[in-house]
């Protein structure tokens, strides 16, 4: 329908556009189109008009609290694989076997998976400020009692707590970084959030190696305490609720009103419903959209066997054939944490470059254009897994080819981490807390699956068998259907 130029209607058009206007509303009450995408969406329509909304915060703030939450999963990780050049002091002194000092880590990343499903329902409630709050404040408590073990079942006790506690932001992490930045900048923020998720396996070991040569294995988790009072403090400084109430109901008070120090830390409602039995599995139900349980697991099968794979086995790979104590295995992972740096550089600015590139050109936002960049990854990733096995069975004495080859996993590991889950939310807005929690938990139950058949795989097939199966793996279960997705979305855009 068009308007007639300004000034030249006259009376008998506007009854006619009256009466048209009535049939069209009359015929939109009977209808309810779906779309198969999300409506394009432009930085206008993100804005709020309200002034209190986290969204008109200044753009320091609501960086600060992105990083703030990207540093929280990256402690999550960082504890979970912290202690693993420790394993054989902690085997020793527990009087049990290095598998199963082991499951001192395994247990956590099940945990990490599983965990954020009780939290999301919390969060919805009475926020995400609080709950982070009370995350690492009680995991600095936990941390202490774990520098005060003197057995396996009671270390056992304070790892399971510290997943349960630490592992809000693994999942929820998504919405806030959703809700916060402006939509041209999502893959570059989702990045950061990734980038410190995926470093904290790498860097945990890498230090803390270090740490137990030459303190002991007990300020490790001293370290990890204090890790956690940093957080608690920086919550308490700068730290503010980034969840909009339902219905604005209180808003001032659960926003941008600066309340006194005590009363911050007082949780508040911001939701006054009941909560229901069903919204602790709601994040599972997004299984049943193809763009998230697809690209959750092809991240996740990559994830595994570019990065967890390459950590777990680290001490095996490393330490046993070349003989390294803690301080040098710790020393291999410096590859791996140089890999994911360079990768998020292709996968979070250039990516979001490369989507308004698109979306200026085809006059739509159409979020499968992401994932031409994640065939970069992918090839990557195959050939750093190729590299890192043959050179490491070929090798009598340590050379440096097995960790470039863990460097280059690692580059295509974390460029596909971020794309994959940039993808998902970028399809599925309007549930991005859920997206998160739902890839989060495929990510960490795959990833808790591996290490129970990793040792058996490398002792039969040998580094370079193993990275031929691996990489078959990936070929067949993520780059396939990655393929197979992003033909499909494109079609259906037409």
């Amino acid at each position: 329908m068009t308007h007639g130029q300004s000034g030249a209607s006259s009376a008998s058009q506007a009854e006619n556009l009256k009466c048209s206007n009535s049939e069209t509303s009359a015929h939109l009450e009977n209808v309810s189109p779906t779309p198969p995408h999300p409506p394009s969406e432009s930085l206008d329509s993100w804005v709020s008009e309200d002034p209190n909304h986290p969204r008109n915060w200044p753009k320091w703030k609501k960086n600060a609290q992105i990083l703030m939450v990207a540093f929280h999963s990256m402690s999550a990780t960082f504890m979970a694989a912290g202690i693993i050049p420790a394993y054989d002091d902690l085997a020793k002194d527990y009087g049990v076997t290095v598998p199963e000092a082991s499951y001192l880590t395994s247990i956590q990343i099940l945990l990490l998976g599983l965990v954020p499903f009780f939290w999301k329902p919390i969060t919805s409630v009475y926020g995400r400020y609080h709950v982070f709050l009370f995350s690492a404040f009680g995991c600095m408590i936990c941390n202490i009692g774990g520098a005060r073990c003197t057995s396996y079942g009671a270390q056992m006790v304070t790892r399971i707590l510290v997943g349960i506690l630490i592992s809000p932001p693994m999942g929820i992490g998504s919405g806030v970084i959703t809700e916060l930045c402006e939509p041209e900048e999502r893959a570059q923020k989702i990045g950061w959030w990734t980038l410190m998720l995926t470093l904290g396996t790498p860097s945990g070991p890498f230090i803390m190696g270090f740490v137990s040569k030459h303190l002991g294995y007990e300020w490790i988790f001293w370290l990890f305490a204090i890790m956690n009072f940093i957080q608690v403090i920086v919550y308490l400084w700068i730290g503010e609720e980034t969840m909009v109430p339902a219905d604005n109901i209180d808003y001032p008070k659960a926003g941008a009103v600066k309340r006194g120090f005590f009363s911050k830390m007082i949780p508040r409602r911001l939701d006054s419903r009941p909560l229901r039995a069903r919204e602790f599995i709601e994040p599972l139900f997004m299984s049943r959209y193809s763009r998230v349980i697809v690209p959750a697991i092809a991240h996740s099968i990559v994830f595994c066997y570019g990065n967890i794979a390459l950590i777990v086995e680290m001490p095996i790979a490393m330490g046993e054939k070349f003989k390294f104590d803690a301080q040098q295995i710790g020393l291999q992972f410096i590859a791996i944490i140089i890999g994911c740096v360079l990768g998020e550089q292709l996968s979070g600015p250039m990516s979001d470059w490369f989507m308004k590139t698109m979306s200026n050109k085809r006059g739509q936002h159409r979020p499968a254009d992401r994932l031409w960049l994640s065939y970069i990854g992918f090839g990557t990733v195959i050939c750093g897994l190729l590299v890192w096995g043959f050179q490491l069975d070929k090798a009598t004495t340590w050379n440096v080819t097995p960790c470039v080859g863990a460097a280059i996993a690692s580059f295509g590991n974390q460029i596909i981490t971020t794309i994959m889950i940039s993808y998902a939310v970028d399809s599925h807005r309007d549930q991005s807390t859920n997206v998160g929690v739902c890839i989060n938990l495929y990510r960490h139950v795959w990833g808790f699956i591996g290490p129970f058949y990793f040792p058996h795989m490398f002792e039969t097939l040998k580094f370079a068998g193993a990275a031929g199966v691996m990489c078959a793996i990936i070929a067949v279960v993520a780059l396939i259907p990655i393929i197979a997705i992003q033909f499909m979305d494109t079609r259906s855009s037409r």
